[in-house]
């Protein structure tokens, strides 16, 4: 495990707050790619989301809260194992350092399989936490490219390794092991056929229903439709809109006690900053939603 040494405070300077036992919430980037299996780049997600957090307005337009001043720390980026096991166990190290402070830690990444570790590190403290998963697929094959713990694995080591409840949302791309594999465990996810009508929002509190009280929040942004988010390694057609998942997280933060988050698989697409800035303007809504 290594740290770099680029530094991007998220929202810059004058958002970063200095001391660490002041601020609210932590940010944590990590640079991690291994086994994509399409487009790669998100090992390098966390910077370009972080230059683009630089860019936003702090004033946030449905609640009228100024995220600026929040309090949010950013630590410097690090760079795990490239070995996956490896990786894991450095991930739940590093982020379980944070969490020991008691604030709100969202990670950036990096491919999806930095949420094995931060689910592992999470669940670690928050025995009773349930864990809420938007993404295009249900990532749960028991192995890929010749690991357990690839990103198509993430959410097969949360139920079986970690066994941590969950909820799935958005889901429209998965294998027939993983089909055969929610069928014989009872595991519902909410396709994103079921929730195709934007104005229409019972789904979201039905999902909220079944989690517990204390939730942890993983973000793979190919859960949005590649019109909102094209920068991703696999974007399906289909997807949840940029306003779905805004109210998803309001109405979330309202009922539940999220502890920990992760916004995932951001890979930047030269010539465009779409990708990165939806990302980064969605770290500011959990900021405002989650923080109270």
């Amino acid at each position: 495990m290594k740290e770099t040494n680029t530094f991007i405070p998220f929202g810059g300077p004058d958002v970063h707050t200095d001391d660490m036992a002041a601020a609210a919430a932590i940010v944590l980037p990590i640079c991690y790619e291994v086994g994509a299996s399409y487009g790669t780049g998100s090992g390098q997600g966390p910077f370009h989301l972080l230059t683009a957090s630089v860019e936003l307005e702090t004033m946030d337009e449905e609640m009228f809260v100024d995220w600026g001043e929040i309090g949010i720390h950013t630590v410097p980026a690090f760079v795990p194992s490239e070995t996956p096991e490896a990786a894991v166990e450095e991930i739940k190290n590093k982020a379980g350092h944070y969490l020991d402070t008691g604030k709100f830690v969202l990670a950036l990444g990096g491919d999806h399989a930095i949420t094995i570790g931060l689910a592992a590190a999470v669940a670690q403290r928050y025995p009773e936490v349930g864990i809420l998963q938007i993404d295009a697929h249900l990532d749960l094959r028991n192995e890929y490219h010749g690991s357990r713990y690839n990103h198509a694995c993430v959410m097969r080591r949360v139920a079986e390794d970690i066994r941590a409840p969950f909820v799935q949302v958005g889901i429209r791309s998965f294998s027939p092991e993983e089909a055969a594999y929610i069928r014989a465990n009872d595991i519902r996810p909410f396709f994103a056929h079921e929730t195709a009508d934007p104005s229409d929002n019972v789904w979201m509190d039905a999902v909220i229903e079944r989690l517990p009280e204390t939730v942890y929040v993983s973000l793979d942004l190919d859960g949005l439709d590649p019109s909102f988010v094209p920068g991703t390694g696999t974007p399906e057609p289909g997807g949840l809109t940029y306003r779905q998942v805004v109210e998803l997280i309001r109405r979330l933060g309202l009922r539940r006690r999220v502890v920990a988050a992760d916004i995932n698989e951001l890979a930047k697409i030269e010539g465009t900053q779409v990708s990165e800035f939806t990302a980064a303007k969605l770290a500011t809504k959990m900021f405002v939603h989650f923080l109270k």
